[in-house]
């Protein structure tokens, strides 16, 4: 394989079998990368197109109603609250920049798709489910990273971060962004695999195997090196292009289910103990510490996010024991409730993206602050039982 690079943000490569990839690497959120992906394809005349989307995002951008067809309720009762929160936090500080740079995110590859209809040209998309990569950096993440993930998550939803077009152009070289993985690749090596080092993979193996002898790929900056090492890996014949071990959500394996029901184990062990061994004196001490010290932490995370006051109420009650439960949690009943008490109305999807770019938007939505209420009562819930844990364990002596 040659890799013939035009321009930091221009490759071509010439496969052993006479074919061509041209990647146009670009910033999500940047003018004149719309421009510059229509100036490549009218230059170069391609046979196929791949875009770096999937079918679902692909879906959300055409179709403007697609929100509205969400059932929040469903959502928070199969566990996918954090899934969500993180695909409106990405889609939050995206059209925030957006917003800024006079592009709409992503505005590059849907100009790409409009082109190809357009001009016949048949294409492909050629991400993974964002569903699916997000599901996997969850799945493969420790205790520890996914609190950094959680971190970045609300970092993203109240950030006021501005970025000025000079900053847009930096961004898209392939230099700086790769700087930005590295340092990523050192603070959450497990997320990092998952949302770059994966996606390479799955992107490049895509591209390779489309049809066509001379096909354009639109894809992100910063995953221009990435892709081409695979390509030239898979020319190579050093890996192959199944792509089934990463095209799926891990399922949780027993020593995930182990660790989620271990703490609340212990937590119930040491009452017991105490009762048992201390008396019925300490050991109702021991449990009132424990129940005022859940609810507390829990009634803070829903007075944060001005939860509706009936379900703050009934929060806090049943804190105690959906804590308890890793299947249940806090965060799922308080959700609920609070989707139940306000129902998100019409205009609440209409203007979704609107509000999710601004602090007050996320308490003004319905449907964002319902997430805002079940992320804070999870974190209260999860919080009250790590900070009674060595307060009980200390009674015991």
């Amino acid at each position: 394989m040659i890799d013939e690079k035009l321009s930091d943000t221009f490759h071509r490569l010439s496969l052993s079998d006479g074919k061509q990839i041209l990647l146009v690497g670009t910033a999500h959120v940047s003018k004149e990368s719309v421009d510059e992906v229509a100036l490549a394809i009218e230059a170069e005349a391609p046979d196929h197109i791949c875009l770096e989307l999937d079918d679902g995002r692909m879906k959300n951008r055409e179709e403007q109603s697609s929100w509205s067809n969400m059932d929040i309720k469903k959502v928070l009762k199969e566990n996918k609250g954090f899934l969500l929160l993180a695909n409106m936090a990405l889609a939050s500080f995206q059209k925030r920049m957006g917003n800024q740079s006079g592009s709409a995110p992503g505005e590059e590859i849907l100009s790409a798709a409009r082109l190809a209809k357009e001009k016949e040209i048949p294409y492909s998309l050629c991400d993974r489910e964002i569903q699916v990569t997000f599901q996997r950096a969850w799945r493969k993440s420790n205790l520890w990273n996914k609190a950094k993930l959680i971190a970045t998550i609300i970092s993203a939803v109240f950030s006021s971060e501005k970025i000025s077009e000079e900053d847009l152009a930096e961004l898209k070289k392939a230099d700086v962004m790769q700087s930005m993985m590295d340092e990523m690749a050192k603070e959450l090596p497990s997320v990092k695999a998952v949302l770059i080092d994966e996606r390479d993979r799955y992107l490049a193996t895509s591209i390779y195997l489309a049809p066509g002898s001379k096909k354009l790929a639109v894809i992100g900056a910063g995953h221009q090196e990435g892709i081409v090492r695979t390509i030239q890996a898979i020319e190579e014949g050093k890996i192959g292009t199944d792509l089934s071990d990463i095209s799926q959500a891990p399922k949780a394996g027993y020593g995930g289910k182990i660790l989620g029901w271990s703490f609340p184990v212990l937590i119930v062990g040491l009452l017991v103990y105490g009762f048992v061994n201390l008396g019925q004196t300490e050991g109702i001490k021991m449990f009132w510490y424990w129940l005022a010290t859940n609810m507390t932490f829990t009634a803070i995370g829903a007075i944060l996010s001005l939860a509706h006051p009936l379900n703050t109420l009934l929060s806090i009650l049943s804190a105690p024991l959906t804590s308890l439960h890793p299947g249940i949690g806090v965060g799922m009943v308080s959700g609920v409730l609070q989707a139940t008490l306000r129902k998100p109305k019409v205009r609440d999807f209409e203007n979704l993206g609107d509000d999710a770019t601004t602090f007050k938007g996320w308490y003004r939505n319905r449907v964002l602050h319902t997430l805002l209420v079940f992320l804070f009562t999870s974190l209260g819930a999860s919080i009250g039982n790590v900070v009674v844990f060595p307060i009980l364990l200390s009674m015991l002596s």
